[in-house]
């Protein structure tokens, strides 16, 4: 959770980036210059910050990192007159290259997430290949499903059930609904043929 001074800082250093620290410190006269260079470093560790060069050569910029889970006020932004929102126009294909560097979880959801993963192939260890099948089977019926679903897919659970299992399309739907729910499953598929 950021603080208002960090909020502030990561402000002020996208305004102005790439910013050195004194420059930084300058724009919040209220907080001593060696305050602010401990906030930095911390934002650095924090993976809100990037910085470049060394020693005095140092300049602060807005990690890709943070970009990804920056916090966003929709009901301020459409408080904004159109030509006052700042529209990306694009998808930002540099995420791709971005998320192979970040860290998506915290230390403590990763340890929980590596928890529940030990959790889950003790559960399986239990199973026959048959009950194995079985349950993601339905695992693949039930994402599918709620997937699409919110993508606007209008089959129901049953329908989906029938086209993934018997191949049958439902009566009245479209064609691309029933591709949307067999590539959710052969996705899945995948996904489970390639655990790596």
């Amino acid at each position: 959770m950021q603080n208002s001074k960090t909020t502030q800082i990561i402000d002020i250093v996208r305004r102005i980036q790439p910013g050195s620290s004194k420059e930084i410190a300058d724009l919040l006269p209220q907080v001593s210059y060696a305050t602010v260079k401990r906030m930095l470093a911390k934002m650095v560790v924090d993976n809100l910050l990037e910085v470049k060069g060394t020693g005095r050569a140092s300049r602060y910029v807005v990690s890709p990192g943070y970009l990804l889970f920056a916090p966003i006020d929709p009901e301020q932004y459409f408080k904004k007159e159109i030509d006052e929102r700042e529209i990306i126009g694009g998808y930002n294909f540099s995420l791709i290259d971005t998320l192979e560097t970040v860290n998506l979880f915290s230390r403590e959801e990763l340890d929980k997430l590596n928890a529940l993963e030990d959790k889950f192939r003790a559960n399986i260890a239990t199973l026959t290949e048959a009950e194995y099948r079985k349950d993601m089977n339905r695992l693949a019926i039930d994402l599918s499903w709620k997937s699409s679903q919110i993508e606007g897919n209008t089959y129901s659970l049953l329908e989906t059930e029938r086209l993934l299992m018997e191949r049958e399309t439902a009566p009245g739907k479209t064609k691309a609904e029933a591709i949307m729910l067999l590539n959710h499953k052969d996705a899945l598929d995948f996904i489970l043929q390639n655990p790596d």
